[in-house]
């Protein structure tokens, strides 16, 4: 079992390692490479997945709930824990409730389960997603315009893998081969952007830091297994739920808290630290789910 969670583990971190050392040497500038994933090669690989044979929405829609459950019960506990600790809740809510399911959750569901968790790992993806550009952002700022969510490159991309989803539309298949062949670059992409990126960060408030980065796979852990004793979802899917809950504070959370200036410099510490004790919660996540 060790062995196999090591083999699965490996690639991710070995990518992620590559983009730290690079970055620390070099210091690129993947600002470019980073919009182009974002609106090109993540939104060819959600509507690749969408378009799927194995895609049928309507059996994940549990799943999509158990989602949503989670990442607002570690809202809830976050707003607890911050009101407790005297800190502010917009600062510790949004790294609670929002993992890092895109740069570590997609490959890490592939390596793991393979190719056909991809499907149901996008549908977590979305839900996230679609909470952290709509509530996400109306937390930090009351007076953000949740229209401009829909001008997302990834949400279009949804609406228009479902429609041709619903519309029992067979994709010429090296059209569709195309397509998966972008959206297979977003996912090296992610990890090595993400090691570049934690290169970049500081740690300057480490107590913050440690706490936020324990409590959210702690938390997520907890619900995950909550929500396994009431839905009755595939094995392959609950799984996926495990992992989920394990998964450290998504990078996008200090981009946030930078834009909207909501102590950036506590949130970096939370996902820095919290994306390097992933070394340590993930291997527990996927003891359980390979269980």
């Amino acid at each position: 079992m060790l062995l196999r969670i090591v083999a699965i583990l490996f690639p991710m971190f070995a990518i992620t390692a590559l983009g730290f050392w690079v970055g620390r040497r070099s210091r690129p500038d993947l600002s470019h490479a980073n919009q182009l994933n974002m609106d090109v090669f993540v939104p060819a690989l959600v509507f690749a997945a969408m378009v799927s044979k194995d895609f049928r929405l309507t059996e994940y829609l549990p799943l999509a709930g158990a989602a949503a459950f989670m990442m607002v019960g570690s809202g809830v506990v976050g707003w607890l824990a911050a009101k407790a600790l005297g800190m502010q809740p917009k600062t510790l809510v949004p790294p609670m409730m929002f993992n890092n399911c895109g740069n570590l959750g997609l490959p890490l569901a592939v390596l793991a389960f393979g190719e056909t968790a991809l499907a149901p790992a996008v549908v977590m993806f979305l839900v996230s997603n679609l909470l952290h550009f709509s509530f996400g952002a109306w937390l930090l700022d009351h007076r953000t315009r949740l229209l401009t969510l829909w001008r997302s490159p990834v949400i279009l991309a949804t609406l228009a893998g479902l429609a041709v989803g619903l519309a029992g539309i067979t994709v010429w298949p090296p059209l569709l081969m195309s397509v998966k062949m972008v959206g297979d670059i977003s996912i090296p992409l992610m990890l090595f952007a993400l090691g570049a990126r934690l290169a970049d960060s500081k740690i300057t408030a480490v107590g913050v830091g440690l706490f936020g980065a324990a409590l959210r796979p702690i938390v997520g852990l907890a619900l995950a297994w909550a929500v396994l004793q009431v839905l009755d979802l595939p094995a392959r899917e609950q799984a996926l739920v495990l992992v989920f809950g394990a998964l450290p504070p998504a990078v996008l959370n200090y981009m946030f808290a930078e834009r909207y200036q909501q102590e950036p410099d506590k949130v970096a510490s939370m996902v820095l630290i919290g994306n390097v004790a992933a070394v340590v919660f993930l291997p527990i996540a996927l003891a359980l789910a390979l269980d």
